[in-house]
């Protein structure tokens, strides 16, 4: 598909393409880390107050190591750093609340979780630079503990569709079946970060796989050369992918011997920086082709950022409008203003496919959903990205 251009109408859906980035690539770290911060901060805020407090701790900047791959093991030779900052409610009357611990002790952890060959003492330093949030912002937020609906701290979209095309289905379970912790059984050399590009071209479709091979694991060029060729068939029958064309870590120069080696399974290590709102969407992928939004919401408080909120919720009634059977597709776009209750939108604008119901059903869905809102954080702090 080299040089190739395609020239379509508008409307022309024979060409797409969408992305995926697994668990272990830098801007995944970031995005999945200030999340788990996020429900960490909710947990300590109810346990200890009875109610969450503001908080938005929705910027992260990892700044890649360096390090010197080689086969049967190399090393890190210069940390990650992975400075997270934010705002967040410290103190509540006399007690304060410990924000730097509760970072460092959740990021570790998450490390500890998913990434296997990450030494978390010698290969990472983590910094916390939370600070508390403006008094306006926190005055918007605080209607919520008083048991009232909450006011959107943010004018912002949210953009949602449903169903998953075929191409955006395979390219989630590629990176799922190589994250599997069956696969890293098998293969162990496949480290936690893989990046799935796929193409849906008018005859074949195209994906391209970009995997950190673990160094340890391998013994020589020949080996690394046939751990390649075994992941790729295994790839190709056991998701029946036999007429696409699977392209796994094309920058490989053999030759020269320049290949994907690293030493603890992320790019993280060398040459890779990572940054929240840089990666998947909530629905875990990345579509050019199709509607979403470029916000950030990892980290963003579940109560009142309808940054975050209006996201899911677009998601969700996407998905609902098709299992209910009223269409075939839905697309659900709203927009917030700031200031104004989370469950009065200034607009939702609803697009579907094929629709075989009447307007004031799908009308009435909408408006039960919505009313649902002011509880939607109890769903959004048990969930990382809403189930494919």
């Amino acid at each position: 598909m080299a040089n190739k251009i395609i020239i379509g109408n508008l409307t022309d859906d024979t060409i797409a393409m969408a992305e995926r980035k697994g668990i272990g690539h830098p801007d995944t770290i970031c995005d999945e880390i200030t999340e788990r911060i996020s429900v960490e901060l909710c947990k300590y805020y109810i346990k200890e107050f009875g109610a969450i407090m503001h908080h938005n701790v929705d910027k992260a900047l990892l700044i890649g190591g360096q390090s010197k791959p080689a086969f049967k093991g190399g090393e890190v030779v210069q940390p990650i750093s992975l400075i997270i900052s934010g705002r967040a409610t410290s103190q509540i009357k006399n007690k304060t609340i410990p924000l730097e611990t509760i970072v460092i002790d959740t990021a570790k952890q998450w490390l500890q979780e998913n990434i296997r060959h990450l030494n978390i003492e010698n290969h990472i330093q983590i910094t916390s630079r939370l600070r508390p949030g403006s008094n306006d912002l926190v005055e918007l937020f605080n209607r919520f503990g008083k048991g009232e609906v909450p006011l959107a701290n943010d004018t912002s979209f949210g953009a949602g569709f449903y169903p998953l095309t075929n191409l955006e289905s395979t390219i989630v379970h590629i990176e799922k079946l190589l994250n599997d912790p069956t696969t890293k059984l098998k293969f162990p050399f496949i480290g936690e970060d893989i990046k799935v590009m796929g193409v849906m071209g008018p005859e074949q479709d195209y994906y391209t796989i970009a995997i950190a091979v673990v160094d340890r694991y391998i013994s020589d060029l020949k080996d690394y050369i046939s751990k390649i060729e075994t992941i790729r068939k295994f790839v190709v029958a056991t998701l029946n992918l036999s007429g696409a064309n699977i392209y796994i870590n094309t920058a490989d120069d053999y030759p020269k011997e320049s290949i994907y080696l690293t030493v603890t399974g992320t790019s993280a290590e060398h040459g890779d920086d990572g940054q929240v709102g840089r990666g998947n969407r909530i629905n875990g992928l990345i579509t050019p082709y199709r509607p979403m939004s470029l916000e950030a919401t990892s980290g963003k408080n579940p109560i009142s950022h309808t940054g975050k909120i209006y996201n899911y919720f677009a998601m969700d009634l996407s998905r609902a409008l098709v299992e209910n059977k009223f269409c075939d597709e839905a697309r659900v776009f709203l927009l917030s203003q700031i200031g104004q209750p989370i469950n009065e939108p200034q607009f939702i604008h609803i697009q579907l496919r094929n629709r075989s119901i009447d307007k004031k059903i799908i009308e009435h869905l909408a408006k039960e959903k919505l009313a649902q809102l002011p509880e939607y954080w109890k769903r959004i702090t048990h969930l990382t990205q809403f189930q494919l």
